[in-house]
C-alpha cells in the first residue's frame, strides 16, 4: 500500500487532474490512498473572501467567492460529461451554496475567528477531491472519496491544529482500511481534520503533506508519495540559483531541517510520522512522472560533499533582550521562554550571552505582546527585514573547517546570529534580507562545484 499526495499546482486545473489520474492508475497495482490539496490559489481566494465578508463588504465576498465557483464548474466541465458531470456541479453547487451562507454571516457579525477561517478554508479541498474522485471513476479506477475529519482527528488550535496520533491511527484505520479491502481507491483531503466534537479544523498551510503522512503512518504503507510542481529537493530554490541540482536521496533529519528552514518542497511536520514507522517518502513531480525525484530514508548515505542542500527563511524578526541585572542570576532564560509560550509563538534560532539573549522569530502576530511582557524583566529591541540561511548536512558538526567555508563564503555578507552545534547537521545564520540572493549563491558556488554522483544528479 502506499499514500500519494497531490499539491494545489498538481490538481490546478483540468490538465493536471487528468495528469494525476494517469499517475494513479498507473500505481493501481501498489493500492495508492489519494490525498489531494485545494485547486491551486484557492485556499487564498476563500480566506480572501472571507476576510472581506468580516469587513462587511457582503457583496464584495460573494463576488470573490463567484469566481471561484466559475472556476470549479469551468474545469468540471472540461474533465466530465453527462450526469457524471451534472452530479459533480450539483454536490459543488451545494457546497457553493453552504459557503455562501457562511460569508453572509460573517458580514453580519464582523468577526473572522480563526474556527471560522478553518471552516471556510476547508472548502477547497472538498472541492478538489469532488472532481479528483468522480474523474478517477470515469476513467475506470474505483475510486472512493472519502471524508478527512473522520480521520484526522486534532486539538482544538484552529488554524494551526495538531492531530492527536492515536486517535487518528484509529480513525484513518477505521475509515479506510475497509474500502482497500474492497480493492477501491480511497480519495481524501489534506490539511483538514475536525476536533474529537468534530469541529472542523486545519492543520497549518501547506499541512497536506503532513495530512498524507499521518495516513501512511496510520496504514502502515512502504511508501508516501509527494506529488508536487517540482523535480524533488534541490541543492537550493532554483529560482534563486538556476544551476540547483537535484538531491537524489537524504535523510529523513536533512529533510526536516530543510523543511523547517524554509525548503518549500515539504511541509516541516510531513517527516514526523513517517520517521515513526521508518517509512521511505518520495518527493516527485508530477508534471515529469518518469524522473525519480528525492528519496528521504531513515539513514544518510555517505556523500562526498559535506553540505547536502542550503534553504533560507525570509521575513524574520530579531529580538535582542538584556538585562544586567540578571547577570550570573539563574532563571532568566526560563522567564524569557515562558514569556514566548504564554503567547504560543515560536522561535527558530537562539544565541544567549551573560547578560543577553537574541533569538529570531518569524511569526510576529503577537510580537508587541511579548515585547510588553520582556520589558518588565529587561530592555528589550527588535530588528525587522532580516533572513536565516541554513547549511544542511550529515554530522557537520564534526567536519574540521567547515565554518571556515561557510564564513568566508559570505564574508562581504554582515551576519547578525549564528547557530552551530546545538543541531549536527546544520550551521545557520541571520542575516540582512536583502543580502540573502548574494549569500544563498556564494554558498552554492563553494559547496557544490563538485557533486557526488551518488547523492546529486
Amino acid at each position: 500500500m502506499i499514500v500519494c499526495k497531490f499539491g494545489g499546482t498538481s490538481v490546478q486545473d483540468a490538465e493536471a487532474v487528468r495528469r494525476v489520474a494517469g499517475i494513479i492508475k498507473a500505481r493501481l497495482k501498489d493500492k495508492p490512498v489519494v490525498v489531494a490539496s485545494a485547486m491551486g490559489k484557492t485556499t487564498n481566494g476563500l480566506l480572501q473572501a472571507a476576510e472581506t465578508a468580516a469587513r462587511g463588504k457582503r457583496q464584495e465576498a460573494l463576488d470573490l467567492l463567484g469566481k471561484i465557483r466559475e472556476r470549479h464548474y469551468r474545469e468540471t466541465q472540461k474533465l466530465l460529461a453527462g450526469s457524471a458531470q451534472e452530479a459533480v456541479l450539483e454536490a459543488l453547487g451545494t457546497h457553493f451554496k453552504e459557503l455562501a451562507t457562511l460569508l453572509k454571516g460573517l458580514a453580519i457579525l464582523g468577526e473572522l475567528t480563526p474556527r471560522s477561517m478553518d471552516a471556510v478554508a476547508s472548502f477547497g479541498e472538498r472541492f478538489s477531491t469532488l472532481i479528483l474522485t468522480e474523474v478517477l471513476r470515469a476513467g475506470g479506477i474505483a475510486a472512493e472519496l472519502m471524508d478527512a475529519r473522520q480521520c484526522i482527528i486534532t486539538d482544538d488550535n484552529f488554524t494551526r491544529a495538531a492531530p492527536l496520533f492515536d486517535l487518528t491511527d484509529a480513525a484513518v484505520r477505521e475509515h479506510l482500511l475497509p474500502s482497500i479491502k474492497a480493492g477501491r481507491v480511497p480519495v481524501l483531503q489534506g490539511f483538514i481534520g475536525s476536533t474529537r466534537n468534530g469541529i472542523t479544523t486545519t492543520i497549518g498551510r501547506g499541512g497536506s503533506d503532513y495530512s498524507a503522512s499521518l495516513v501512511g503512518a496510520a496504514l502502515d504503507a512502504y511508501d508516501i508519495q509527494i506529488w508536487t510542481d517540482v523535480d524533488g529537493i534541490m541543492t537550493t530554490d532554483p529560482r534563486m540559483v538556476p544551476e540547483a541540482r537535484r538531491v537524489k536521496v537524504i535523510s529523513f533529519d536533512e529533510a526536516a531541517e530543510l523543511a523547517y528552514f524554509g525548503a518549500r518542497v515539504l511541509h516541516p511536520a510531513t517527516i514526523v510520522p513517517a520517521v515513526r514507522k521508518k517509512i521511505p517518502v518520495h518527493v516527485l513531480n508530477s508534471y515529469k512522472p518518469e524522473q525519480e525525484g528525492t528519496l528521504i530514508t531513515d539513514e544518510a548515505r555517505p556523500c562526498e560533499n559535506p553540505v547536502k542542500a542550503i534553504a533560507y527563511k525570509k521575513g524574520i524578526t530579531i529580538v535582542n533582550i538584556t538585562s544586567t541585572r540578571m547577570l550570573m542570576a539563574y532563571g532568566f532564560l526560563r522567564k524569557i521562554f515562558e514569556t514566548f509560550e504564554l503567547h504560543k509563538t515560536s522561535v527558530d534560532v537562539v544565541s544567549t550571552s551573560e547578560v543577553s539573549v537574541s533569538l529570531t522569530l518569524d511569526d510576529i502576530s503577537k510580537l508587541w505582546d511579548v515585547v510588553t511582557e520582556l520589558r518588565k524583566i529587561s530592555e528589550v529591541n527588535v530588528d525587522g527585514g532580516k533572513a536565516i540561511v541554513c547549511c544542511v548536512g550529515d554530522n557537520l558538526r564534526n567536519i574540521p573547517g567547515l565554518a571556515h567555508l561557510v564564513f568566508t563564503a559570505v564574508q562581504d555578507v554582515n551576519v547578525h546570529m549564528i547557530s552551530q552545534g546545538a543541531s549536527a547537521i546544520n550551521i545557520s545564520f541571520v542575516i540582512d534580507e536583502d543580502r540573502l540572493p548574494h549569500a544563498v549563491r556564494s554558498l552554492h558556488d563553494v559547496f557544490f562545484q563538485k557533486l557526488d554522483p551518488n547523492i546529486f544528479e
